[in-house]
């Protein structure tokens, strides 16, 4: 027996997607209670480790990333508790655009020979 009725899933748009996800960090401040900062700083912590073999990408890809949040050149070396509120917000959005842009990315990418 098949199950009739309107389909569970609709396609978003990654600016959709995006808010969406917004919208879910903001639900999940305000009824638990946890901004996720402290995921978001051991993501920053990894990508500027030094030892990593592409530290160099690594760099690029926060930079495009601190880019994407506006935030000052002069910020994107700041540690992550020595960011304000604001610069977090604005973080998390970029990270979360971010997400729903790779989400929308082909299946399988081959590197051309």
């Amino acid at each position: 027996m098949a199950i009739e009725g309107v389909a569970a899933t609709v396609p978003l748009s990654a600016g959709e997607r995006a808010a969406g996800l917004n919208q879910l960090a903001a639900l999940r401040a305000r009824h638990w209670g946890d901004s996720g900062w402290d995921e978001v700083a051991r993501f920053l912590n990894e990508m500027r480790d030094r030892r990593d073999p592409g530290y160099h990408d690594n760099c690029r890809a926060l930079a495009a990333i601190f880019y994407f949040a506006k935030l000052p050149t002069a910020r994107h070396s700041a540690a992550p508790e020595a960011f304000t509120r604001q610069e977090q917000r604005a973080l998390i959005a970029a990270m979360n655009h971010f997400r729903a842009v790779v989400s929308l990315f082909p299946r399988r990418l081959i590197l051309p020979n």
